[in-house]
């Protein structure tokens, strides 16, 4: 099936009852909320500009947002309505070739890379909310590097020490060490989706989420 740039964008829908998730299912870190599941898709349609340095940074043409199509429509959890796509659904579960798994792992290298850009430009105080409210850069970077290595790095049976925020040798190792993974699993029978566990489609989808929602976040409060 194709996944270029002309080709349909398929999309997965997670419902919950307060928020729902539109995640671009062959483009790791395309994925956003919206209360209700039109306005989540119409919010990943707007999306499309801020994700399109993601696809050229990996090589690709960017995604043509008019050609979204929804092709899966999943219950939402709590992890939903509290601003996460936590839902793994059976689209996940397909088996990846070789190509689509480097196609994948370049994908979420290139956010990454646009992280690491944000991140360099960007002031070490940011906005606040209008109660004060709101981590500093560094601080966002730190809850980025700690996710990663603590909780989805786990879901990939990598188990490696959380390293500090600013050393850049060690975020490097843990990040060639989820893309390895991932890369591995091109022409592997695809695993089961479990609580131990996370199949590849989804990890590249969830963690380029979570790197891309807090790039965009530092984005908009420099």
């Amino acid at each position: 099936m194709s996944r270029g740039a002309g080709a349909a964008i398929r999309v997965s829908l997670e419902t919950g009852t307060r928020l729902s998730f539109a995640s671009a299912l062959d483009w790791p870190g395309w994925s956003r909320s919206g209360r209700g599941d039109e306005a989540a898709v119409e919010v990943l349609r707007a999306y499309a500009p801020r994700y399109s340095p993601v696809a050229r940074g990996a090589g690709l043409e960017p995604p043509d947002p008019t050609q979204i199509e929804v092709v899966e429509r999943l219950p939402g959890s709590g992890t939903t309505d509290f601003g996460v796509p936590g839902v793994i659904g059976p689209l996940d579960g397909e088996p990846l070739t070789a190509p689509e798994a480097a196609r994948l792992v370049r994908l979420l290298e290139s956010c990454w890379e646009l992280f690491d850009r944000v991140v360099a430009d960007a002031p070490a105080s940011l906005r606040k909310g209008p109660r004060g409210g709101g981590r500093d850069r560094d601080a966002v970077v730190d809850h980025v590097v700690g996710a990663e290595v603590e909780a989805y790095a786990r879901k990939l049976g990598i188990r490696l020490p959380r390293p500090a925020w600013d050393d850049l040798a060690a975020r490097a190792v843990e990040r060639d060490a989820i893309a390895a993974v991932l890369r591995a699993a091109g022409g592997a029978p695809p695993s089961e989706p479990s609580g131990k566990g996370w199949p590849a489609r989804y990890a590249a989808r969830r963690i380029g989420w979570h790197v891309l929602d807090h790039a965009w976040e530092i984005e908009d409060k420099s």
